[in-house]
């Protein structure tokens, strides 16, 4: 990878973990010039960023105004989650074909660094383990568009959360996750599929508006 792509893959990876790990809220004004000066670039690069997290979903470029993290209205968080559902349900039906035992053991390990995230309180480390959890299972299948494709619904999921999830229990995703990972282990397909059903229905009715602020430098974790 040549400096130039490599330094705007940088941003556009800092950024989009800023969002995924809810340290970057949505209607957050993203300003070149600020960018490039955490970054140490040139604002060409940071706009070739800001082009590409715009193409992803996760930024809105407005005309005259400037770039912003983007606000997932009310539909679109709804139509996320019916388009998790129709593929999230068919990956575990297909995981409870063809999982091994080593995948299975792959599965359990992932619960555990999310149990032990849970336990030390770091929020940062479960928000980003609870979603790398679905993308964890569209790679065992050996499906790397699938994986690719449940990352991005997931970044823009994490948007939907900011604005509209109330403090939903971390605690309960992670025993629904458990509850799927047994269910998948025993081959039953039908108990798999309902159990993912629900999870991510009550992620979804888990919404609602709960906005807040944070400072730009901070959410990227960037020392001034």
């Amino acid at each position: 990878m040549s400096e130039p792509a490599s330094a705007t893959q940088r941003i556009v990876d800092a950024i989009t973990a800023a969002i995924v790990e809810r340290r970057l809220m949505p209607g957050t004004k993203l300003v070149e010039q600020q960018l490039a000066d955490l970054f140490e670039v040139s604002r060409t690069l940071v706009r070739q960023a800001l082009n590409q997290l715009s193409r992803d979903h996760l930024v809105k470029l407005q005309p005259a105004r400037g770039a912003f993290v983007a606000e997932p209205s009310v539909d679109e968080a709804r139509q996320v989650f019916e388009v998790r559902q129709m593929i999230e349900l068919q990956l575990v039906r297909q995981l409870c074909k063809s999982i091994a035992p080593a995948q299975v053991q792959a599965l359990r390990e992932h619960l555990r660094r999310e149990a032990e995230a849970l336990a030390r309180g770091d929020v940062t480390g479960r928000t980003r383990l609870l979603a790398e959890f679905h993308v964890l299972m569209a790679r065992l299948l050996g499906n790397e568009v699938l994986a690719d494709l449940l990352a991005d619904l997931l970044a823009r999921c994490s948007l939907i959360a900011l604005m509209y999830q109330s403090s939903h229990s971390a605690e309960h995703s992670a025993e629904e996750h458990v509850a799927i990972v047994d269910a998948i282990e025993q081959g039953d397909a039908k108990t798999a599929t309902r159990l993912m059903q629900e999870h991510l229905g009550n992620v979804e009715r888990n919404m609602q508006l709960h906005p807040r602020t944070v400072d730009l430098a901070t959410a990227l974790r960037i020392a001034a």
